[in-house]
């Protein structure tokens, strides 16, 4: 019988931000209900022509990925550096990402991503609420582990 566990507590992601840190950060203390997400990507653009014939063509897109964190989480003094960085540069800082799913045995390399929106302070409520980020990716990557 196969295992067929698909919990996400074990995850892995790493962050790479060359130009503010030499070594690959490991992400941790995530959000409760949502620790990352990525958008539906829409790949392909059609047109039906006057006469019925369907055409299409693929498209390059972006893939927005959506990453939370618990309030208390040591993660979250990256993104306030990238933020920090990126608002005294009047620059785009580069990132790069890679997510490990023991789960589903695989892995997931996203490049030439940047931030592009972010909570710069948690909310409060009955307890501090978690804060999100979204970095915007060139390519994801998919593989076997």
């Amino acid at each position: 019988m196969a295992d067929t566990f698909i919990t996400s507590a074990n995850g892995i992601m790493t962050l790479t931000i060359a130009s503010l840190f030499n070594a690959p950060i490991t992400l941790q203390n995530w959000g409760t209900d949502r620790a990352w997400e990525q958008e539906a990507v829409e790949m392909l653009e059609s047109q039906m022509s006057i006469d019925g014939v369907l055409n299409r063509g693929y498209i390059p897109r972006p893939v927005n990925q959506t990453l939370t964190f618990s309030a208390a989480s040591p993660s979250l003094i990256y993104f306030e550096a990238i933020i920090a960085a990126q608002q005294s540069t009047l620059t785009a800082i580069s990132l790069g990402g890679e997510l490990t799913v023991p789960a589903t045995k695989r892995k997931y390399t996203f490049s030439n991503g940047a931030l592009m929106t972010g909570s710069v302070a948690p909310n409060g409520g009955t307890v501090l609420e978690a804060r999100a980020f979204t970095i915007q990716w060139e390519k994801v990557f998919p593989a076997g582990i």
